[in-house]
C-alpha cells in the first residue's frame, strides 16, 4: 500500500485533547497490537491498534506510548517506545522505524528503544497514583484472544497492585467519535476511491463471472490508487448469497438474471469507507427486482434526510424501520399487522429486514460511538437499509457514508451511482 503522509499535527492535537481529560497525578500506557500467528511459522497481516494510531500515527508493531502529563521534566510527559534496532531482523523484514522518523511521524519529541520501557514505567509508577490502561471496549467485541493490552494489564497489577487503574477507552472514544477536519478528508478520500472502484466494476460485470473475479476488479482499482480494502472482508454475493448478511466466500458464479450485492469498500490511512450496492448481473433489473430496489432506495433517502444533530442512532434506526415497514407491506411481503410495532420487530419483519440501519465509521468499520446519545457535527455514520427475500433468492442492500454537519448532513457517496436507471445505463454503455 502507498505510503500516506499525515501531518504530525493531527496526532499532537489528539494527544493534547486526551491529556486535558486525564485526572491529575496520572499516566496512561497504550500498546500496539500483536502480529497474530496463523499456522506453522506464518503470521497474519499486521493491523495497528486504532487508539495508538489515533494518538501517534505509528503503524509498526511492538510500539508503546507513555503519557505522563504531570512529569516535572517536560521532555518526559510524552514518550514513544519503538523496537530496538536489529540489523539481522532488517535482512528479513526490511527497515524498521528509526527514533528520528518515529518522532517526525508522531510529533512525540522523546522516542526511546523498547528495551528502556520497563525502567521508564517504573519511574512513572513511583510518582503517580492513577494509571489509564487501554482495552478494546466495543459492544460487539468478545476479546477471546489475550491481547498485548491484556497481558500488560496483568503485568501492571502483578508488580504494581496498589495503584488505581482506570479504563482509557471512554476518554479516547469520546474524542474519536467526532472527526477533525483532517480525519474527514481521509474518510472522503476512502469514499472517493470506493466510488472509482464501483464505476470500474459496472463496466466489467457480466453473466458467468465468478464472485472472486468481481473482488479482483475492485482490488485492482483500490491498489492502483495506493489504497486497499477497508478493514472488513469483502462481501461479493450473487443471487441467494445476497440474503446472507456476512457472506464472504465469494466463490460462486454470477448467473444471468440474478442481482449481485456488493458490500465492499476502500480504506485510506487506516480510515475506512463502507459502501453497499446491488446491481443486475445481466445489466437490467427485472420489474420485481427494480420494485424491491426502489423500496430500499426510498428507505435510504428517507433515513438520510433525518440524520442530523440531536437525533440518536436509535432514533435513526426507528425511522428506517417505519419506512421499511411501509415498503414491505406495499411489496405484499407483509401485512399491516406484521409491522404494527416496529420498536419490537415481529418475526415476519425480521425475516425480510434482520439487521438495523446504521453504525459509526472511522478508524474502525464499526467505529466507536454511543447509540443512545444525540449525534453531533463531525460524526460519521453509515446508512444501510436492506430487504432480503430468501424465497425469491433476492437480497437488496444500499449503503452510503454520512457526515453529520451543524445544519444536517453531507453524503460522502452522493456522487456514486445508485439510481437503478443510472446503474443500468452505465452497465450497458
Amino acid at each position: 500500500m502507498k505510503k500516506i503522509s499525515i501531518s504530525s499535527s493531527l496526532f499532537k492535537e489528539n494527544r493534547k485533547r486526551l491529556l486535558s481529560l486525564m485526572m491529575k497525578n496520572s499516566a496512561a500506557v497504550i500498546n500496539s497490537n500483536d502480529i497474530l500467528p496463523s499456522n506453522a511459522d506464518g503470521t497474519m497481516k499486521f493491523k495497528q491498534n486504532s487508539d495508538l494510531f489515533y494518538l501517534t500515527g505509528i503503524q509498526q508493531e511492538e510500539t508503546i506510548l507513555l503519557l505522563n502529563p504531570g512529569n516535572k521534566n517536560e521532555d518526559y510527559r510524552e514518550i514513544l517506545f519503538i523496537r530496538d534496532h536489529n540489523p539481522d531482523l532488517e535482512v528479513w523484514e526490511g527497515k524498521k522505524l528509526s527514533l528520528q522518523l518515529a518522532s517526525e511521524i508522531s510529533g512525540v519529541k522523546t522516542v526511546f528503544e523498547l528495551s528502556r520501557f520497563k525502567d521508564a514505567l517504573h519511574d512513572v509508577m513511583c510518582s503517580v497514583e492513577n494509571i489509564y490502561l487501554n482495552t478494546n471496549d466495543h459492544d460487539r467485541a468478545r476479546n477471546i484472544v489475550e491481547s498485548r493490552d491484556v497481558r500488560f494489564i496483568n503485568y501492571c497489577k502483578k508488580y504494581y497492585p496498589l495503584h488505581s487503574y482506570n479504563r482509557l477507552s471512554p476518554l479516547v472514544y469520546s474524542l474519536r467519535a467526532v472527526k477533525s477536519k483532517e480525519e474527514i478528508e481521509l474518510l472522503r478520500k476512502a469514499c472517493d476511491i470506493t466510488g472509482d472502484g464501483f464505476r470500474r466494476l459496472l463496466k466489467c460485470v457480466k453473466p458467468g463471472m465468478m464472485e472472486y473475479e468481481i473482488e479482483a476488479e475492485l482490488a485492482y482499482e483500490y491498489i492502483r490508487q495506493g489504497s486497499g480494502f477497508a478493514d472488513y472482508e469483502p462481501i461479493i454475493a450473487s443471487g441467494e448469497n445476497a440474503c446472507f448478511l456476512h457472506y464472504i466466500k465469494n466463490d460462486d458464479p454470477c448467473n444471468e438474471g440474478e442481482v449481485l450485492l456488493l458490500d465492499v469498500a476502500a480504506g485510506w490511512a487506516n480510515y475506512n469507507a463502507d459502501m453497499t450496492r446491488s446491481i443486475p448481473v445481466s445489466g437490467r433489473f427485472t420489474q420485481r427486482q427494480k420494485d424491491v430496489y426502489s423500496s430500499v432506495l426510498r428507505a435510504m433517502r428517507g433515513t438520510i434526510n433525518e440524520m442530523k444533530p440531536g437525533k440518536t442512532v436509535k432514533d435513526i434506526i426507528m425511522i428506517t424501520r417505519e419506512l421499511l415497514a411501509k415498503e414491505l407491506v406495499d411489496l405484499k411481503l407483509l401485512k399491516p399487522a406484521d409491522v404494527k410495532d416496529v420498536k419490537n420487530k415481529s418475526a415476519e419483519f425480521k425475516k425480510y429486514y434482520p439487521h438495523d440501519v446504521s453504525h459509526f465509521l472511522g478508524l474502525g468499520v464499526h467505529d466507536v460511538g454511543v447509540f443512545d446519545e444525540p449525534v453531533r457535527a463531525g460524526m460519521v455514520l453509515t446508512c444501510e437499509p436492506g430487504i432480503y427475500i430468501r424465497e425469491e433468492k433476492l437480497g437488496i442492500r444500499l449503503e452510503n457514508d454520512i457526515l453529520i454537519t451543524e445544519d444536517g448532513n453531507h453524503d460522502f457517496m452522493a456522487n456514486v451511482p445508485v439510481e437503478a436507471d443510472e446503474i443500468e445505463s452505465l452497465m450497458n454503455s
